[in-house]
C-alpha cells in the first residue's frame, strides 16, 4: 500500500538531515565522557564498511547502465545481483547507515545512536518496501528468485 512518503525524499538527502540532527542533539548534550580516540577507533571501521557497500554499490548500477536515483525507481532498466548485490539487496542504505553510525560513534553521545536506527527504520518503510514492489512489478519473477538468495540488508 502506497504512502505519499514513499520514494519522495532522496536517501542521501534524507541521510544528511539526520546527521545534522545527530549534530545539533550532540551539541546541546554534555561533552562525550569517551576520549576522542576511542571514539574515532570504533567510527573509523564503520567508516571503512560504509565505503566497502557504497562505493561497489554505485559502480555495479553504472556498469549496468541502470539509474542510481532511488526517487525514480520506475526507470530502473536492469536488476543488478553481481558483485556486492550478492550480499545485500540494499548495499547503498546500507552505506547510508554506517555513515551514520560512524557519526555517531565520533559523537560520542548515547542518545545519537537513535538517529541511525531511525533513519534505516524510515529507509525501510519509505524507500526499500516501495523499490520491492516496484521491482517485483518491472523483474517479476527473477527479481522474486533474487529476494529469496540474497538478504535485504545483511
Amino acid at each position: 500500500m502506497a504512502t505519499p512518503l514513499d520514494t519522495r525524499i532522496p536517501p542521501p538527502i534524507l541521510a544528511v538531515g539526520f546527521a545534522a540532527a545527530m549534530g545539533f542533539s550532540a551539541s546541546v548534550l554534555q561533552p562525550s565522557p569517551l576520549p576522542l580516540l576511542l571514539r574515532l577507533a570504533c567510527a573509523v571501521p564503520v567508516f571503512i564498511v560504509a565505503g566497502r557497500f557504497g562505493f561497489p554499490a554505485v559502480a555495479a548500477f553504472n556498469r549496468a547502465g541502470t539509474t542510481i536515483n532511488p526517487v525514480a525507481v520506475d526507470r530502473a532498466t536492469a536488476l543488478v545481483t553481481e558483485g556486492i548485490y550478492r550480499r545485500s539487496r540494499n548495499p547503498m542504505y546500507v552505506a547510508l547507515t554506517a555513515l551514520l553510525l560512524s557519526l555517531a560513534f565520533v559523537l560520542g553521545q548515547p542518545w545519537v545512536f537513535a538517529g541511525p536506527a531511525l533513519f534505516a527504520l524510515f529507509i525501510h518503510a519509505f524507500q526499500i518496501l516501495p523499490e520491492e514492489r516496484a521491482m517485483i512489478a518491472r523483474f517479476g519473477p527473477a527479481y522474486a528468485t533474487y529476494c529469496l538468495q540474497v538478504r535485504r540488508w545483511l
